[in-house]
C-alpha cells in the first residue's frame, strides 16, 4: 500500500483473451470510502468464479479510463463501517459475494453493502471461507427459493439430479441438498470429479458424457421431480425435458446461447422452469437484500457444525496478475473442480 489513501488493485483495462498477459494489470487506485450501509473490508482471501471471466469479456475493446476491478467472492476483516451499519464493527471477520455492479475484491480493500455480508465461519480460515459465498448463495437460493424445496427436511427422500456436480455451484449444492434430506444424484465424468462428488455427499454419481436415462433407471429412478442443470442449458435441454417429472421444477443458472423449445412436453407436464442469479438482489436493490447476509450466516453455522465441507481444491499464494490469469484460464476452459482460492494475506 502506497499511503493511507491509496491501495493496490488488479483489474481488466479492456477485453483481451486470457492468453494475452495484459488482460489483467496491477495498478494503484484510491482506497474506497464506505457509504452509510457499507463495510470497508481489508481483503484477506478471494475466490475466482466463471462470472469473473464473463465480466471481463463484457468490457469491449476499451481501454477503460480505470481498469475494472473483478472478483466477487471474499473474506476479510472490517476496517470501518458506514453510519447506518448495525451488527458489524471494525475487526470483525466476514465473508460475502458482493455486488457485480460495484468494484470487486481483487484489491487490498473493498466496500460492500453490509446486508450482503455475514461473519465468516469461526472455525475456518479466511482462505477456506472465501470459497463459499457466491456458490453457496446460488445453491441455497436455487434450491429453496426458486425450486421450492423445504430447507428443514420437508422434502426428505425426494431425488434431485444435479448436472455438473463437481463445478463450483455443484460443490455447494450437493451438501446443501444432502443436509435437506434429498436423495442426491450428481453427474461427473472423470475419476477425480466422481470421487469429489461422492466426498461431498452425493448418493449416486452418473456420467454426463453418456445417456442419462439408462443410468437413472439403473438406480430405480424413472424421472426426477427436481433437476438442477448447472452447466450447458441447451446441451442438456432434451435430456432434462425427458427426465423431469410431471409438475417438477427445472432449475437453471447458465444463459443459453440458442433458442429453446419450452412447449410440450414441458407444457404438458406443467414443469416449472426457474432461473437463479445470485447477483440479482444487489443489482436491483431488492427490499430483501438482507436475506443474503442471513443465508450466509446460516451457512457459516453449518460450516462450524461440520455439516458443510470445505470446497476449495486449489490455493494460490498471493494476489498477483499471474495467479489470477491462471485461474481465469481454468474457469474459461471449465477444467477446475471445486473452488480455486487466492490467499491474499500470508497470515491466513
Amino acid at each position: 500500500m502506497n499511503s493511507n489513501n491509496t491501495m493496490k488493485a488488479i483489474g481488466a483495462p479492456c477485453f483481451l483473451p486470457v492468453s494475452n498477459p495484459g488482460c489483467l494489470v496491477e495498478f494503484d487506485t484510491e482506497k474506497p470510502a464506505p457509504g452509510t450501509l457499507d463495510l470497508l473490508v481489508r481483503v484477506k482471501a478471494v475466490a475466482v468464479n466463471p462470472v469473473d471471466t464473463k465480466i471481463r469479456a463484457s468490457l469491449g475493446a476499451g481501454p477503460h479510463e480505470a481498469p475494472r476491478i473483478l472478483g466477487w467472492d471474499a473474506a476479510g476483516t472490517v476496517e470501518a463501517t458506514g453510519a447506518e451499519v448495525r451488527g458489524f464493527a471494525p475487526g470483525d471477520e466476514v465473508y460475502y459475494a458482493g455486488d457485480l455492479t460495484r468494484p470487486g475484491c481483487n484489491a487490498e480493500f473493498q466496500c460492500v453493502d453490509c446486508r450482503l455480508v455475514a461473519h465468516k465461519p469461526k472455525m475456518w480460515s479466511f482462505t477456506e471461507a472465501a470459497a463459499v459465498p457466491l456458490v453457496a448463495l446460488t445453491a441455497w437460493e436455487l434450491l429453496f427459493e426458486r425450486m421450492g424445496f423445504d430447507p428443514d427436511g420437508g422434502d426428505a427422500g425426494k431425488p434431485l439430479l444435479i448436472i455438473n456436480g463437481a463445478g463450483g455451484v455443484g460443490s455447494a449444492l450437493i451438501p446443501i441438498a444432502r443436509n435437506a434430506g434429498l436423495t442426491v444424484v450428481a453427474t461427473a465424468s472423470r475419476p477425480e470429479t466422481i470421487a469429489w462428488c461422492l466426498s461431498l455427499g452425493a448418493h449416486h454419481v452418473i456420467n454426463h458424457r453418456e445417456a442419462l436415462r439408462p443410468q437413472a433407471e439403473a438406480l430405480g429412478i424413472d424421472s426426477f421431480p427436481f433437476i438442477a442443470n448447472l452447466y450447458n442449458t441447451e446441451a442438456y435441454w432434451e435430456t432434462t425435458t425427458d427426465l423431469i417429472a410431471p409438475f417438477g421444477a427445472l432449475g437453471l443458472i447458465v444463459e443459453p446461447r440458442e433458442k429453446l423449445h419450452i412447449g410440450d412436453p414441458l407444457k404438458a407436464k406443467c414443469v416449472r422452469i426457474v432461473w437463479e442469479f445470485m447477483a440479482a438482489r444487489a443489482r436491483f436493490k431488492s427490499p430483501d437484500m438482507h436475506l443474503q447476509g442471513d443465508y450466509l450466516a446460516r451457512i457459516a453455522g453449518l460450516c462450524d457444525e461440520g455439516r458443510f465441507p470445505k470446497i476449495h481444491t486449489r490455493v494460490f499464494e498471493g494476489l498477483t496478475v499471474e495467479n489470477l490469469i491462471e485461474a481465469h484460464a481454468a474457469m474459461e476452459r471449465g477444467t477446475a473442480h471445486g473452488k480455486w482460492v487466492i490467499d491474499v494475506d500470508d497470515d491466513n
